[in-house]
């Protein structure tokens, strides 16, 4: 069986695959254009998710399973993959804890008012009277309450903070104070101090944030996306900040990424920017391979309890 990787991988990982899986051949690339004229001999794929089109499905005629190495699906060829009867398993889960860190972060620097701090500090200003708050005691709203949205209500705790959460039933999961149906999406938002998307790209998600979502957000409320960027109607989120209805953004994810240089939330005193890098961590190819172990284990041994197995018809 042949396993091409188009992901770069870490050398301690290349050599932990290939001493514990002698039995098996591994080719690895380091971008998909090296790995095109190999595609037609793997059976499995090891991707970031990002270089897979439908020409290359079609051009690997073998491959029985994908392995996505990230939580992102919103650029495979899902209509494909499902055509050709195609394992797809991703590594959601993997970044809970780093997200989950970037979070709570994120949130204290806005209460603590860094940038302003910063900026201060780069111009050589003394000035200890700026607005600072405290999260302790706080509400937040977290939209997706999957294993990233649970890990930050779990840290949240440490911070007394009272934890809602935002689902498609409704249904209770652990760590939530309180669990909202998506429908009630509306009733919820006005009681959150900060709101937290952790929603992916779906077609059920596009532009889920637009005006009617952040008039609905406390004007000294706090907007935080690392779900994915086009979850968000841009223009409504500039105009709700520049209106005051809203009193900072902290985004790490963008409908167009890179985010251009002319962007308008370079320019704005109340967004934070971050070049979508919530879910790094010197843990996370580590983490991934290990969800691809275990479904290699089932692979190999023709069982059925894989992880993370992906509908390509919800594309989660």
């Amino acid at each position: 069986m042949k396993v091409i990787s188009t992901g770069k991988l870490k050398t301690t990982i290349k050599v932990h695959l290939k001493e514990n899986y002698p039995e098996l051949t591994f080719l690895f690339f380091s971008s998909m254009a090296e790995a095109e004229p190999y595609l037609s001999e793997a059976e499995v794929l090891l991707t970031y998710g990002e270089d897979v089109n439908d020409t290359h499905i079609q051009k690997a005629t073998q491959l029985k399973w994908i392995m996505v190495l990230s939580a992102g699906l919103e650029r495979m060829p899902l209509q494909a993959i499902k055509e050709k009867k195609i394992l797809l398993t991703n590594a959601r889960g993997i970044h809970r804890i780093p997200m989950a860190e970037y979070t709570l972060s994120v949130m204290l620097q806005v209460a603590r008012d860094t940038k302003v701090v910063l900026a201060n500090e780069s111009s050589k200003i003394w000035k200890k009277k700026t607005p600072i708050r405290e999260i302790t005691g706080s509400t937040i709203g977290i939209i997706g309450t999957g294993a990233i949205g649970s890990e930050i209500a779990r840290v949240a705790k440490a911070f007394r903070i009272k934890t809602l959460g935002v689902n498609r039933s409704g249904h209770r999961v652990e760590h939530f104070d309180e669990i909202y149906k998506n429908d009630d999406l509306l009733t919820m938002l006005p009681k959150c101090d900060f709101v937290i998307s952790v929603l992916p790209s779906t077609n059920e998600t596009m532009n889920y944030f637009k005006k009617e979502q952040f008039l609905a957000m406390k004007d000294s409320g706090v907007f935080i996306n690392i779900g994915r960027g086009d979850t968000v109607e841009e223009q409504d989120l500039i105009d709700a900040l520049n209106d005051n209805h809203l009193a900072h953004a902290v985004l790490d994810v963008f409908k167009n990424e890179p985010l251009d240089a002319s962007h308008p939330f370079w320019e704005m005193d109340n967004v934070t920017v971050t070049p979508h890098h919530s879910a790094i961590s010197d843990n996370y190819q580590p983490r991934a391979i290990e969800i691809f172990e275990h479904n290699l284990l089932q692979y190999q041994n023709g069982m059925n309890d894989f992880k993370n197995v992906i509908d390509p018809d919800r594309g989660y």
